[in-house]
């Protein structure tokens, strides 16, 4: 079923289904499922259904989300539609997508609508809303979980398989465990939060909700980088997802430090991820998880909430009965901090940094519950502060650590509620934690979401350069089994793939000694794909080949067919005068076998 990212976009540039089709049956659902608390806005169907149709004129290969729907939390600006996050006497009708979701529309992908929230992302709960509670697709008598209820039920019930919300404090994993979906939570200022309304300025993320790792990290690949429009973005290579890694060193916490609040179910289910683990390979690494804990405690206790009461000051002054009354509380009490306390709460950070810092020196990840159990509606209305706090146990302390984390299912529970594990390394790591999740997940053959929906295998990942090496496209007489494959091996070069190009190029057949072709781009798909292979070199490999590459070729980048780019043989226009076109063979291999 074309349910996950990864499977929509095949299913896109195979023409077995088109991007307004899916638009479509994205707002399809939506009606059947009939939910009004999941989403606070909804894009016009019409409006959404003709960009989608736009996209009939771009290449497909070029956009990484080509026709993806996305739904977006309401604390993210979307231009066309108002920011509420989750306050109506807030609401303001911004003219400027967010940067994070600019980079989504350029990829290709297609926004629905606005999803609900607890009220200035304050709460893992999903409760605190004055547009309603959305229903937990897994058991309804359980919390949605929060801030990010209604971009995780989004997911979960497939009305559309990629949503973004916001990470503080856990809102992009506590409801990603209690949806049964994957939640990723970035390095801070990997993803520019520009056009996203505060919680935490210093702490803030935008996270991602998605059915597998592999959708989840294609979406953040596309997001990732520096904006100069975010002072606190920065410049951080996202890096390569690669094969599940020998010698793993995971970091559970040492005995009597775990806390599930007498919650038996989850600690057994907590017990059996574990046991996945080493069966996977991965060796367990005890550490101390008090330095945690008590930096989870400054979150909140600490002056960071000061923080949140900047936010809505002025609303707090003017019209106090239009905020949540928990939110209210929270807030308010960031008016009483002084600077004396601020200095010195982050003096005591910097001191738990330190620890936390060395807690990893031999330890790869620390794999945690993503929360420590589980609440009913119910319960929660009943305690909401408590309650609310005992789910931050394994989360409050990531972005004051400057950690980045993985969400992903776990398990099921015999009492049917979701259990789920995070994963957690220092700021970098996204790539390393995505490579370790997406086996781990896998592994535990769980169906994706709420509809019952089963995992496919895990898709090959592209082999990439590693170390010093540089990649580089070959199109010709360097293919393997040809007359100048042996200068590349002569100089160490690896063969890491053969693919294509993206659909626009022509291939030429030069009068060189010996026959090689060239390779032209022309305009984006009015080409054909031609075969290649990319190939490894060490840098200095690298300079001495490029070096005695002999006109009329040179190295260019070349678009492949999967949109990456790299280095590789093309030829100056002015040769191709007089050559023989000969695209129609798709490759140069063919070319010769042809005669």
């Amino acid at each position: 079923m074309t349910e996950t990212v990864a499977a929509i976009l095949a299913a896109h540039r195979a023409g077995h289904m088109t991007p307004a089709q899916t638009v479509a049956r994205s707002y399809q659902r939506i009606r059947e499922h009939n939910d009004p608390a999941i989403f606070i806005s909804l894009r016009n169907e019409a409006d959404a259904l003709a960009e989608a149709e736009a996209l009939a004129a771009k290449n497909a290969s070029l956009l990484p989300l080509y026709g993806i729907p996305v739904a977006v939390k309401d604390n993210i600006d979307v231009a066309g539609l108002p920011t509420t996050a989750a306050c109506p006497a807030f609401s303001y009708s911004p003219a400027h997508d967010s940067t994070a979701v600019a980079r989504l529309r350029a990829a290709g992908a297609i926004i629905i609508g606005k999803t609900n929230l607890d009220q200035f992302a304050t709460g893992l709960v999903g409760v605190r809303s004055p547009y309603g509670i959305p229903n937990n697709p897994m058991r309804g008598d359980l919390i949605p979980g929060g801030s990010s209820s209604g971009s995780a039920v989004a997911v979960s019930t497939g009305l559309v398989p990629l949503a973004l919300g916001t990470d503080t404090a856990g809102s992009g994993r506590v409801p990603a465990m209690l949806n049964n979906i994957v939640g990723l939570k970035p390095s801070l200022g990997l993803i520019s939060t520009a056009g996203v309304v505060p919680a935490c300025r210093t702490l803030d993320c935008v996270s991602v909700f998605a059915l597998t790792v592999d959708d989840a990290t294609a979406a953040l690949a596309v997001m990732a980088g520096p904006d100069g429009a975010d002072p606190f973005s920065r410049n951080r290579p996202l890096g390569a997802v690669a094969s599940f890694p020998a010698n793993l060193r995971l970091g559970v916490p040492r005995d009597g430090q775990l806390i599930f609040f007498g919650d038996k179910a989850a600690e057994a289910a907590y017990g059996e991820a574990l046991k996945r683990w080493t069966s996977l390979g991965a060796t367990l690494v005890g550490f101390d998880l008090e330095p945690f804990y008590e930096t989870a405690r400054l979150l909140y206790d600490g002056p960071w909430v000061a923080e949140r009461y900047l936010v809505i000051r002025n609303l707090l002054a003017s019209s106090p009965d239009a905020i949540h009354p928990i939110t209210r509380e929270i807030a308010a009490g960031g008016a009483r901090l002084t600077a004396a306390d601020t200095f010195a709460a982050l003096y005591r950070l910097q001191t738990l940094r330190r620890i936390a810092e060395r807690a990893f020196t031999n330890i790869d990840a620390l794999v945690l519950p993503t929360a420590p159990t589980v609440y009913s509606t119910a319960q929660v209305l009943a305690n909401p502060i408590e309650l609310n706090s005992r789910l931050g146990t394994y989360t409050n302390f990531v972005n004051l650590l400057d950690l980045c984390g993985l969400a992903v299912p776990a398990s099921i529970r015999p009492d049917d509620a979701p259990f789920g594990i995070t994963l957690l390394a220092p700021a970098g790591q996204d790539a390393q934690l995505a490579s370790i999740g997406r086996v781990f997940h896998a592994d535990t053959k769980l169906t994706l979401g709420s509809r019952s929906v089963s995992q496919a295998a895990l898709a090959d990942l592209p082999v990439s350069a590693s170390g010093d090496e540089i990649a580089i496209a070959v199109v010709g007489a360097h293919l393997s089994g040809m007359v100048l494959n042996s200068e590349l091996k002569a100089l160490g070069g690896r063969l890491l793939e053969p693919t294509k190009t993206a659909p626009d190029y022509k291939l030429y057949a030069l009068d060189t000694t010996p026959p090689k072709p060239g390779l032209l781009r022309i305009a984006a798909g009015t080409g054909s794909s031609i075969e290649l292979e990319v190939w490894a070199l060490s840098a200095a490999a690298f300079g001495k080949f490029v070096a005695a590459i002999p006109p009329p070729m040179a190295i260019g980048t070349i678009v492949l067919s999967d949109g990456r780019h790299v280095k590789g043989f093309i030829v100056e226009p002015a040769a191709i005068d007089g050559a023989r076109d000969i695209s129609a063979f798709n490759g140069w291999r063919a070319f010769v076998a042809a005669g």
